[in-house]
């Protein structure tokens, strides 16, 4: 079973950043799943499946920093990356974003 997860950290106030829209899509663009990040700025399981392939993440930021009174260059991020192993129960993607309203980064976290 391969499992989603991600975490969002706000740059600018050194933070989790809470309440981020994320979904996750895949290749053709068909939304898996949805979920706000929690007050640790996690979404712990985003999906869990068998599910080798193409998906996409994808943050509103806008929203977000809308929230805090704050204009991003970003509306959105949008991660896309590759799951190639499958069927067993230790295979996690975690995929963290480090965000502030003119840059973001990321990573395959652990």
């Amino acid at each position: 079973m391969t499992h989603v997860s991600t975490h969002v950290l706000d740059a600018v106030s050194g933070r989790p950043a809470a309440g981020v829209p994320v979904s996750l899509a895949d290749a053709a663009g068909v939304v898996l799943a949805e979920a706000n990040t929690d007050a640790d700025g996690r979404v712990g399981k985003l999906f869990a499946g068998e599910m080798a392939g193409l998906y996409r993440l994808r943050f509103d930021t806008a929203g977000y920093f809308a929230q805090k009174g704050l204009t991003a260059f970003y509306p959105e991020v949008v991660i896309a990356f590759e799951v190639s192993e499958t069927g067993d129960n230790t295979t996690r993607y975690h995929v963290p974003l480090l965000l502030s309203p003119y840059a973001y980064s990321t990573y395959r976290g652990s």
